[in-house]
C-alpha cells in the first residue's frame, strides 16, 4: 500500500440541549492542523443556524469547487495552458423531500481565464473532464457533479 494522506480536524462546541430543539446554540468551532486558528460555523439558517457564519453543506460545496480549481490548475499546466484566472460561482441543491436528506447534487459553474491562444473548445473541455476525474473530493462525493465551465481570454 502506497503512502496514505491524514487529515486531522477538531469541531468545539459547548452549549445544551436540555432546552430542547428550538433553543440550543448551533454555533460552533473548527481547526485544521497545522493551520493556526478557527472558524466558526453553524448550521444552515432553515435549521436554526447563524445566517453569519458558514455552514457544513456551503463547506461541502466549497471543498468540491477549490478541489476542481486544482485539479484543473494541474492539468492546464502539464498541457501547457496558461490559466490566469479562475472563478466559480458554484451551487449546491439540498431537497427537503430527499431521504435520507443530503446534498444531492453540486453546479460548478468556473470561468476561466487563458492567456495566449486559447484552445479548441473540445480541448479546454477535455481538460476539464480530466481534472474532474482526478479531483479527490469528487471522487469520494456521491452528489451528483455538473460542471458548466466558459472561457475567457486575458486582456492584454
Amino acid at each position: 500500500m502506497g503512502r496514505v494522506h491524514t487529515y486531522a480536524t477538531t469541531t468545539r462546541w459547548q452549549g445544551s440541549t436540555g432546552v430542547g430543539y428550538d433553543g440550543y446554540e448551533r454555533a460552533h468551532e473548527v481547526s485544521a492542523e497545522p493551520v493556526a486558528g478557527e472558524l466558526g460555523l453553524s448550521s444552515d439558517p432553515s435549521f436554526r443556524g447563524d445566517p453569519a457564519r458558514l455552514n457544513p453543506e456551503q463547506l461541502l460545496v466549497l471543498a468540491a469547487s477549490s478541489c476542481q480549481l486544482l485539479s484543473f490548475l494541474a492539468v492546464a499546466a502539464r498541457a501547457r495552458v496558461d490559466v490566469v484566472g479562475y472563478e466559480d460561482r458554484a451551487l449546491g441543491e439540498m431537497p427537503e423531500d430527499l431521504r435520507p436528506m443530503r446534498v444531492a447534487r453540486i453546479v460548478l459553474r468556473p470561468r476561466i481565464t487563458i492567456r495566449g491562444v486559447i484552445p479548441r473548445d473540445t480541448r479546454l473541455l477535455h481538460l476539464v473532464e480530466v481534472a474532474h476525474r482526478e479531483c479527490f473530493i469528487a471522487n469520494s462525493l456521491t452528489s451528483e457533479i455538473e460542471i458548466q465551465p466558459s472561457f475567457v481570454r486575458a486582456q492584454g
